[in-house]
């Protein structure tokens, strides 16, 4: 199998993680993944909110630059794939648009016909491409006695017309019951992470963040599995922050999917990125290879002092 890949601005810096770990499970399976050259952010949402042409024209240029031969573009990012989809997806409808926003390729000069490519996410690939009787078939130690709550976020599955239903997917929840996880039922799964409202208002943000928190401590998870660069960090580094905000007490670790999927496949941990997260896994990695269910499930806030630094609220915007 052969994918045009593309990274995503996070793949090599906040979430080097998801990428490192990605790339050591894809290399289990026969996939050649060819580069993007010259590739650039897609604009997040940012971009749509201030100029739909030039959002288009931002990875409708990301598609443009597919090298012949591939006709299969995959990202890991949830946020990534929308976008690309939804540039393809608007050109090919709108001839106008199409023309605008080649007209602006034009000076770059490159040109983007749409609907000549198939945008996947990197959970379709596993699920639906390599398979779970494949997955199932590497899988030399099970993640047994680890309770996962798989979070899709809102932008995966939505809108209508991708790979796995819009409102309650479960592709995930299948994919890490194959590994051999016990998947809980995670009513906030396809829920929104607040995106870049930790950079907006912290009140909202830390509310959407503790809805999420709140449901998974409740499921008794010992993780939070996420398939989203954004969702991780939302998750992860404002954990701490919305325990101060709401008097709360999470620890719940947040991993990418491919993590787990390495583990179960017996990857080195460090070789997929297992560490860089802030509240820590190694509580219940440790508690797994000592094979002892039910002892203690909450994971352990990194050293602070090795923590990212995070931007602080806005002046005024109480908490």
């Amino acid at each position: 199998m052969t994918y045009a890949l593309y990274p995503c601005c996070s793949s090599e810096h906040m979430a080097l993680a998801y990428a490192q770990s990605a790339k050591a499970v894809m290399d289990v399976f026969d996939i050649t993944l060819t580069d993007i050259p010259d590739w650039n952010c897609c604009g997040a949402t940012e971009y749509l909110s201030l100029n739909r042409l030039a959002h288009y024209a931002l990875s409708a240029r990301n598609l443009a630059l597919v090298p012949e031969g591939c006709s299969q573009v995959i990202t890991s990012c949830s946020l990534c794939y929308l976008n690309l989809r939804r540039a393809d997806e608007v050109m090919l409808k709108n001839p106008g648009i199409k023309e605008s926003v080649n007209a602006a390729l034009a000076e770059g000069g490159v040109h983007y016909e749409p609907g000549g490519l198939r945008i996947r996410h990197l959970l379709d690939i596993f699920f639906n491409d390599i398979g779970l009787e494949v997955i199932t078939s590497k899988v030399t130690s099970p993640l047994a006695h680890v309770r996962v709550a798989p979070f899709y976020g809102c932008m995966l599955t939505r809108p209508r017309g991708g790979f796995d239903h819009p409102e309650y997917p479960t592709s995930m929840d299948r994919l890490l019951s194959a590994l051999g996880a016990t998947v809980v039922d995670f009513t906030m799964k396809a829920s929104c992470c607040g995106g870049h409202m930790p950079h907006i208002k912290t009140t909202t943000a830390y509310e959407l963040l503790r809805r999420i928190l709140k449901d998974a401590a409740a499921c008794k998870a010992d993780i939070i599995a996420v398939s989203c660069p954004v969702c991780q960090m939302n998750l992860d580094a404002y954990q701490e922050d919305v325990n101060s905000c709401f008097s709360t007490s999470f620890s719940i670790p947040v991993l990418f999917f491919p993590q787990l999927i390495g583990l179960a496949f017996g990857i080195d941990p460090l070789a997929l990125g297992i560490g860089k997260e802030i509240v820590s896994a190694e509580p219940v990695l440790s508690r797994r290879r000592g094979g002892s269910p039910g002892a203690g499930r909450t994971g352990t806030r990194r050293d602070s002092g090795t923590a990212l630094p995070m931007p602080r609220p806005w002046p005024g915007d109480a908490r």
